[in-house]
């Protein structure tokens, strides 16, 4: 047994069991934080539109701001973390997050909420690019599986709970509010992770070397990306001239990338880790990731359209049997963590998605008026689905790769979340473009094609098995 300042004594690998329940509460309550705030203000854009004399397309850049900033900065940030430690990253970017709210609280024109916004996206950043890094530290090798378990329950929890937190503080308070708790809850994250979180242990390997040129060409290659893809999907402008622009921002970010990746090919620890999606098993388990993503994303914002315009709900109903499928996952997520080691990740991934995609399916046939009972047992199979898979699918990426390249399979967790979570956007934007009638037929379309991507996603996880 041997001691670290600050963090208490460390047990061969991980930290002993009460400084490891201390960090993994500053892991938890962050990660809440960074996810839960990409869908927070959605419900407000109204509002903000109207108190800040804007249009609905000026508001979108309150949600589009955030995710981008994330996006673009997640890979530096995470070879930044094997520079000069994940703990330091993690609380600068707590810090930074935390100020950036305080300034979104207080924002008087939309683009100075806008800027705000952005500002958080890069200290969310901060936060979700280290935090299975911190993760790998904070657990011994044989226990790493429950704490990727509890790393996925937050993500997938924390991004479906947004809508229904937002509601809850709108319906007694103002639109500025939804930033203001952030301030007294980043600071305690940010008090406590200085005593919790450990350091980087020492290596023999050097931390990856990357220049401003390849920062500005991994920003630049995701901006443009996300970009084209708004303007194809989001915008519903598909068949007009900003279908014309979207494609051609979608040429220039896939030109920009080929560029960037050729000067990370050759490189022993580079920026965009090509070096780890060498290995199959992990570039496998990104495709998976990206898929399952996709998938859910499709279907989590499809179902709302479905249940409200198509079936004619209320709010309350809407919201109650969504409530299903987070709930689903909530309870088999620790489930999937337990069967970690004693069955292929591979496996569980594969069987986890077969149900998600399975649920979504189900979805995708619900008849006109069906009971309520008939819609629960659907989203709970989605929901436990996706709890199935995600837990052993991080597991994978992050135990695949070697410990001092932590850091960026870290950092590939948060971007495959992210770009599938774009990707099925985008894709259902132009369901709607093409379909712009809510009687049930699109949002339909919209779920089988989820069902697809879970179905993709499954494939590429069972094949993990023979890799």
């Amino acid at each position: 047994m041997s001691a670290r300042p600050g963090i208490g004594p460390v047990i061969d690998d991980g930290l002993a069991p009460s400084a490891r329940r201390q960090a993994m509460l500053v892991i938890i309550l962050g990660l809440t934080l960074a996810v839960l705030d990409t869908s927070l203000v959605n419900l407000a854009l109204p509002d903000i539109a109207r108190q800040l004399q804007s249009n609905a397309a000026q508001s979108i850049w309150v949600v589009n701001a955030y995710q981008l900033a994330t996006l673009i900065v997640l890979l530096p940030l995470a070879a930044l973390g094997e520079r000069m430690g994940y703990r330091r990253v993690y609380l600068v970017g707590i810090a930074l997050f935390s100020a950036a709210s305080v300034g979104a609280m207080l924002a008087s024109s939309m683009l100075a909420l806008i800027v705000a916004r952005a500002l958080q996206g890069l200290g969310a950043a901060g936060v979700m690019a280290v935090n299975a890094a911190l993760v790998r530290l904070i657990y011994p090798r044989a226990q790493l599986g429950q704490g990727m378990a509890i790393n996925s329950l937050v993500v997938a929890t924390a991004s479906m709970a947004g809508p229904s937190v937002a509601a809850a503080i709108l319906s007694v308070a103002s639109w500025p509010w939804l930033f203001a708790m952030n301030l007294p809850l980043g600071l305690g994250i940010w008090w406590l992770g200085r005593r919790a979180l450990p350091a980087n242990p020492p290596s023999e390997h050097d931390g990856p070397r990357f220049s401003a040129i390849d920062v500005l060409l991994n920003g630049t290659m995701f901006t443009l990306i996300f970009l084209g893809g708004a303007q194809l999907g989001v915008r519903g402008q598909a068949q007009g001239a900003g279908g014309v622009a979207g494609g051609w921002l979608l040429a220039a970010g896939l030109a920009v990338g080929a560029v960037f990746l050729r000067r990370q090919w050759r490189l022993a620890a580079p920026l965009f880790p090509v070096d780890l999606l060498r290995i199959p098993v992990f570039a496998l388990s990104m495709g998976s990731s990206v898929g399952a993503f996709c998938a859910q994303m499709l279907g989590f914002l499809a179902l709302p359209f479905l249940l409200l315009e198509a079936q004619g709900r209320s709010h309350l109903e809407a919201g109650l049997l969504i409530t299903a499928w987070p709930l689903a996952t909530a309870l088999v997520a620790p489930l999937a963590g337990r069967m970690i080691g004693r069955y292929p990740d591979g496996l569980l991934g594969g069987i986890g998605m077969a149900v998600f995609a399975a649920g979504l399916l189900s979805l995708g046939l619900l008849p006109a008026q069906p009971a309520d009972w008939n819609v629960v047992w659907r989203m709970a199979l989605c929901g436990a689905g996706f709890a199935l898979f995600q837990s052993p699918n991080n597991h994978t990426i992050v135990s695949s790769a070697p410990l001092h390249r932590s850091g960026a399979a870290s950092g590939m967790l948060g971007t495959a979340r992210l770009t599938g979570q774009t990707l099925g956007a985008v894709v259902l934007a132009a369901i709607f473009a093409l379909r712009p009638g809510h009687d049930g037929s699109a949002e339909s379309l919209a779920l089988l094609l989820a069902a697809g991507c879970a179905f993709a996603a499954g494939v590429c996880s069972s094949l993990r098995v023979r890799a």
